[in-house]
């Protein structure tokens, strides 16, 4: 039975303690703050006008997820375990609640342009200046420096300038899939802050960490940057069935459901293949009795092998293999992950019963720690959900949160 997530919640998170103070918009940076949520650290996220965009995302090509009044899935994936506060930090007023925040703040996290953070007073000198000890997170879309270091970039920009979109099989450059690389984006900068607490902790300085999409995307590109070296192209890396090893291919079962297996040295597990699969005969085929020949004749053995794996289940077949000691694994789409075995047993999958889309299947925090608990805390706030909370937490009296409310620093 899948857990509830307030049922793993039972202990501090390894955060707790933490104050992070974000002014950022869409994923990638506000993303960081929300895995920093799930592990236990305070987040406070400063919002004005309308509030952050995502809030308002209710469309990617022809799929539609929400609509006029209605809450915006993508701002939950952004936003849980916060807190909003909105504030004009272009007032006088709004900018010294804002200077009191950062003070007592041990992260401040943005990704707004370089131009924009100077405008506002919100780059790394001016944080600095207020809080020596902080650390401040950037993110942008290309870096800091160099011709487009001003530039805005959503994830498949980041795909774009990085090579990602010829990743696949496809003639065309292909997106990967959706907020990926945000995703990606926003665990290295959560990464990147981390560290930069443990250097605090032992060094006690401050800092600014930074990280990008297109550094992100180049990171998890490096294997194929190395090989680059040694002109191998993305093209001769990618997944054609037809030039692959049976042993690392892909099939179709009886179902039309899929299993993917993957096994190096592949001539180690040859002959245990072959009589799973009741094809000894293929152990003394001259065309085949070495990997030279195999590797040569592949696309011959795959079209073989298509014709003997499509006679059993996805579930046989992996029953069959996993008494055999060979490696292979469902091919699953998300529903089928969320009711997957392995999935519960782990904790990878957990019940959410959130306050306004009823009960929900998120994924769980992915990493497990035997003294703390880290994962979904609390649903993405209303905009200006905690304002007044926030502010009576600094020590402000009524009557001056209602004089801010006048003065429209505050909402």
């Amino acid at each position: 039975m899948i857990k509830n997530i307030k049922a793993l919640l039972d202990k501090p998170g390894p955060l707790e303690g933490i104050k992070v103070v974000e002014y950022g918009v869409f994923h990638a940076g506000p993303g960081a703050g929300a895995i920093l949520g799930d592990l236990g650290a305070d987040v406070i996220k400063i919002e004005e006008n309308t509030g952050d965009p995502i809030r308002h995302w209710a469309r990617v090509g022809s799929s539609i997820f929400g609509g006029s009044g209605v809450k915006s899935p993508m701002f939950e994936f952004s936003n849980r375990n916060k807190r909003s506060i909105w504030l004009d930090i272009k007032k006088e007023k709004g900018r010294e609640i804002f200077h009191r925040m950062v003070k007592e703040a041990d992260i401040f996290l943005t990704n707004l342009r370089k131009t924009t953070k100077v405008k506002l007073g919100i780059d790394y000198r001016a944080i600095a200046d207020i809080n020596p000890k902080i650390i401040y997170a950037g993110v942008s879309g290309y870096g800091k420096e160099g011709p487009v270091s001003d530039t805005g970039a959503f994830d498949p920009m980041g795909q774009a300038r990085s090579g990602m979109m010829f990743l696949t099989d496809s003639k065309e450059p292909k997106l990967i899939q959706l907020a990926i690389l945000d995703q990606a984006t926003a665990i290295t900068a959560s990464h990147a802050i981390m560290t930069a607490l443990f250097i605090r902790e032992r060094y006690g300085i401050g800092q600014e960490v930074h990280n990008s999409l297109y550094s992100t995307a180049l990171w998890l590109m490096h294997a194929n940057m190395l090989l680059s070296n040694f002109n191998i192209s993305v093209s001769e890396l990618t997944w054609i069935r037809s030039r692959n090893h049976p042993l690392r291919n892909n099939f179709c079962c009886k179902d039309g459901k899929w299993i993917v297996g993957v096994h190096h040295p592949p001539e180690r597990y040859w002959n245990a293949f072959c009589e799973a699969t009741g094809q000894q005969v293929l152990m003394k085929d001259p065309r085949f009795i070495d990997e030279e020949g195999r590797n040569d004749n592949c696309g011959e053995l795959v079209a073989y092998f298509d014709e003997v794996l499509v006679t059993k289940t996805q579930s046989d077949w992996i029953e069959i293999f996993t008494k055999a000691g060979l490696m292979f694994s469902p091919v699953q789409d998300i529903k089928d992950v969320i009711t997957d075995p392995q999935a519960i047993a782990n904790n990878y999958v957990v019940d959410f019963d959130h306050p306004d889309f009823g009960k929900m299947k998120i994924p769980g925090y992915p990493i497990e720690f035997s003294t703390f608990s880290a994962g979904l805390r609390s649903p993405a706030p209303e905009m200006a959900e905690h304002t007044e909370q926030i502010l009576r937490e600094m020590n402000y009296s009524e009557p001056e949160i209602r004089r801010f409310k006048k003065e429209e620093v505050i909402r």
